[in-house]
C-alpha cells in the first residue's frame, strides 16, 4: 500500500512537468512571413551580431586595417576590444600602444607597453615601438637606447635602421 501511494504521488508530480507549447523553439531571428513595423519583409535584412562574440583575431585584423589607413582612434578602439576579448594577446597590446602613441595618449601607451612586455618580452619590435614612442614625446635619449636594443637583437631589420636614421635627423633638427 505504501508503494502504491509513493507511485501515485510521483505520477502526480511528473505530470506537472509537461509543457503546453508545441515544441517550437523561438529565436531572435525573424520568421519567413514576418514583417517590419513599416510593413517591409525581413528578406535580405541581416541582423546585427553582438560585438562581444567577435574573436580577438578578427578585431586585431580590423584594427590593423584602420591603423594602415591612419585612423588611429578607430584602431585604438579595436585593439582595446581585442585586449578585452583576449587579455593575453601581446600583439593586441602592442597595437593598442602604437595607436595610443599616434593620438598622443602616452598614459595609455605606457600601460599597453607594460602589458605587452609581460606577454611578448623584449623583442626587436617591442624595443622599436617603445623607441618610436619616446621619439614622439621628444625624449631622444630614451628613444636612442630602445632603438639600439632593437638593433642589437635584429641588425638587419630595415624598420629599426630607418628609425635610427629618423632619430639622427631629429637630433640635427634640434641643433639648428
Amino acid at each position: 500500500m505504501r508503494l502504491a501511494a509513493i507511485a501515485g504521488l510521483l505520477l502526480i508530480v511528473l505530470s506537472g512537468c509537461q509543457t503546453a507549447n508545441s515544441g517550437v523553439v523561438r529565436t531572435n531571428e525573424p520568421s519567413k512571413g514576418d514583417v517590419t513595423a513599416f510593413g517591409d519583409a525581413f528578406d535580405g535584412l541581416k541582423t546585427v551580431s553582438d560585438v562581444e562574440y567577435y574573436a580577438s583575431d578578427q578585431a586585431v585584423a580590423e584594427a590593423k586595417n584602420q591603423f594602415r589607413a591612419e585612423n588611429y582612434g578607430n584602431a585604438g578602439a579595436l585593439f582595446y576590444k581585442a585586449t578585452q576579448l583576449a587579455p593575453n594577446d601581446g600583439g593586441a597590446w602592442m597595437g593598442l600602444a602604437a595607436s595610443s602613441d599616434r593620438i598622443r595618449r602616452f598614459d595609455l601607451s605606457d600601460h599597453a607597453y607594460r602589458q605587452a612586455f609581460r606577454l611578448v618580452g623584449g623583442t626587436p619590435e617591442y624595443y622599436n615601438n617603445v623607441g618610436y614612442s619616446y621619439l614622439l614625446r621628444g625624449k631622444l635619449q630614451d628613444a636612442r637606447s630602445n632603438f639600439l636594443k632593437a638593433y642589437e637583437l635584429s641588425p638587419n631589420d630595415p624598420t629599426v635602421a630607418n628609425n635610427l636614421q629618423l632619430l639622427s635627423s631629429s637630433v640635427k633638427n634640434l641643433e639648428r
